[in-house]
């Protein structure tokens, strides 16, 4: 499945599937170290929603999004459930429209294989 995203989306680089607390549970394209990076820029950016998050009355404090566009390219992040993250990188003329409606269909489907008796992205 990470494999086809990046292959629907021209300029992908990296896909990863992560737990919050930083363990890689599938990747495509991805060496250790790139894992590692995803994995640390992942903890910051929900730090940092959940201290945005306390602004906003209604919010759960849950990151949903987040697109970075950085000088050479884009991270997008993702949640799955309630304890993993989807990531990407992609090179800076990715069609960031068309990966966020992928990223969105993917997200169920990786719910899906997770979900059992023990959904392990529930708390």
């Amino acid at each position: 499945m990470l494999k086809d995203l990046a292959d629907q989306v021209p300029r992908t680089r990296s896909v990863v599937v992560l737990s919050t607390d930083g363990v890689c549970i599938a990747q495509h394209n991805a060496v250790h170290d790139t894992v590692d990076r995803m994995a640390t820029a992942c903890a910051s950016l929900q730090s940092a929603a959940g201290a945005i998050a306390s602004e906003l009355p209604y919010s759960d404090g849950r990151l949903n999004l987040v697109a970075l566009e950085i000088s050479g390219g884009f991270f997008f992040l993702m949640s799955v459930g309630s304890s993993a993250f989807l990531a990407v990188l992609a090179d800076e003329d990715v069609d960031g429209s068309q990966m966020g409606l992928r990223m969105r269909a993917l997200v169920p489907q990786i719910e899906h294989l997770y979900a059992g008796p023990q959904d392990p992205f529930e708390d």
